[in-house]
């Protein structure tokens, strides 16, 4: 949650946004919505409450970042916020011109003026982004002379927004900081973050833990198997003890991270080239020493689960010492040998 008691939503204009391979227009605002108190608590739960600014974004572009045309109109809506119904016409244009997927839905876009918006402990004006695309079934019910009467109403669910941004007036020059709500799947749709916000994950103690044990995972997964001879439970001890030490450590530090997890000097090296590689490819840096982000570790957690697939028959699922787990042949087959004190 990025707002409290204080947190005050002060302006606010709506527009519609279509879909243009759908015949759908474009339907501008000529003044601000005006809202009572009531309202205004409302609509602050309804745009706020769904975000978890654990994942940062910055905007970006590829030649200069003052060319991001929705940076541009942001930052001129922080220098003068009497603005906003104006460059809400120009934001809601930008959006209207990249909705062209068939599967885009049109709705109803916001943009939002927020005064004391929260985010680490400290307090931002924010320019917030929203679209609503779905739309509920609502049933009604009102007396009628001795009975009661049912009606049916479509309408916004206020528990959700469908997409959002909240832009926090922090760090113009590296591109604000940013956190994002995009109901729709990337893989269906990427018009909201690439191609009308164009946005880059910031690169903090999230993104470095996240990097990391991503890279990592990869590595003992794919390259380590073609360079030495490593078995199964060789590769599941390496992801076990990799995702204990950033659950036991503060800090990330990549010389105690190799003595302690990857330990072969030979493995080491094999690691740093393929993480060289992986950040040339993927056009990233990841730093080889910060603190470690609890809540990047939890995400990551499901998919370093340790499994051996034995055919169609078996999953040996490895907890802990590998010492433990034995593997062989004999005239029946190849087998794993497990050692233990108690069945549950």
């Amino acid at each position: 949650m990025i707002y409290h008691d204080e947190t005050q939503l002060q302006r606010i204009c709506i527009n519609f946004v279509g879909n243009q391979t759908q015949q759908e227009s474009l339907v501008t605002s000529e003044t601000e919505t005006f809202l009572d108190d009531e309202m205004k608590n409302l609509l602050k739960d309804y745009f706020l409450k769904s975000f978890k600014p654990e994942i940062l974004f910055e905007f970006f572009h590829q030649n200069s970042l003052d060319q991001n045309e929705v940076f541009t109109l942001v930052s001129e809506i922080f220098e003068q916020p009497e603005l906003l119904e104006n460059q809400s016409k120009k934001l809601a244009k930008l959006l209207f011109d990249v909705s062209i997927n068939p599967r885009t839905k049109g709705g109803e876009f916001y943009v939002c003026y927020f005064t004391d918006c929260v985010l680490k402990g400290e307090r931002y004006d924010a320019v917030g982004l929203f679209k609503s695309e779905n739309k509920d079934t609502f049933m009604q019910v009102s007396p009628s002379d001795a009975s009661f009467k049912l009606e049916t109403a479509k309408g916004i669910n206020l528990n959700k927004v469908d997409k959002g941004c909240i832009i926090f007036n922090s760090k113009k020059e590296e591109g604000y900081i940013i956190s994002v709500i995009d109901g729709t799947s990337r893989a269906e749709t990427s018009y909201w973050m690439d191609d009308f916000l164009q946005l880059k994950q910031k690169q903090d103690d999230y993104f470095d833990t996240q990097e990391t044990l991503t890279v990592y995972k990869d590595f003992i997964t794919k390259q380590l198997p073609q360079e030495f001879e490593i078995s199964k439970a060789d590769q599941a001890e390496f992801l076990n003890n990799s995702i204990n030490f950033f659950k036991e450590k503060k800090q990330f530090d990549f010389e105690e991270f190799s003595k302690e997890v990857l330990k072969d000097n030979e493995v080491i090296e094999s690691f740093s080239n393929y993480k060289t590689d992986y950040e040339q490819e993927m056009q990233v840096s990841i730093s080889e020493d910060f603190a470690i982000n609890n809540a990047a570790v939890k995400k990551q957690n499901s998919s370093y689960k340790s499994v051996i697939k034995l055919d169609k028959n078996f999953h040996i699922y490895v907890h802990g010492d590998r010492k433990l787990i034995q593997q062989g042949q004999d005239e029946n087959g190849k087998f794993y040998m497990l050692y233990f004190e108690e069945e549950k």
